[in-house]
C-alpha cells in the first residue's frame, strides 16, 4: 500500500500579509485619532463628523477582512460567503446608523432644553 505524502504548504507569507494590512489600518486609524485634521472634525457628512464616518469605515473593513482571512471564507462557495460576510456587515452597519440616529436626537433633546441634564 503506498502513502501518498500530502505536500504541507506553509502559510507564512499570507499571514504576514494579514499582518501588515490590518496593522496599516489600524495605524492609520490611531493617527488620525491623534492628529484629528481640523478638515475632517469641521466637515459633517450626513450630520456626523467626517472622521467619524472613516473611522466607521476603517472598522467594517478590518472586521469583513479578518472575517475573510481567519475564517477561510476565500475558500468556500460563493453562497456562503456573501450569507456570512454580508449578514455581518449589513447588521454592524444597522446598529450604527441606529446608534446614531438615536444618539442624535437624545443630544438634540439635552441640548435644545427640553430636559435638563440631571447627570
Amino acid at each position: 500500500m503506498a502513502h501518498d505524502t500530502a505536500h504541507h504548504e506553509s502559510n507564512t507569507g499570507r499571514i504576514w500579509k494579514v499582518f501588515i494590512l490590518l496593522s496599516v489600518v489600524t495605524i492609520v486609524e490611531v493617527i488620525l485619532g491623534i492628529i484629528k485634521p481640523a478638515f475632517l472634525v469641521e466637515t459633517t457628512l450626513i450630520s456626523m463628523k467626517l472622521l467619524n464616518w472613516i473611522f466607521i469605515i476603517l472598522t467594517i473593513y478590518k472586521a469583513y477582512y479578518i472575517t475573510w482571512a481567519f475564517m477561510h471564507m476565500e475558500g468556500e462557495t460563493k453562497g456562503l460567503r456573501r450569507s456570512v460576510v454580508w449578514t455581518g456587515v449589513f447588521l454592524i452597519c444597522y446598529l450604527v446608523f441606529i446608534l446614531l440616529t438615536e444618539g442624535d436626537y437624545v443630544f438634540e433633546v439635552f441640548k435644545n432644553g427640553y430636559v435638563s441634564w440631571d447627570f
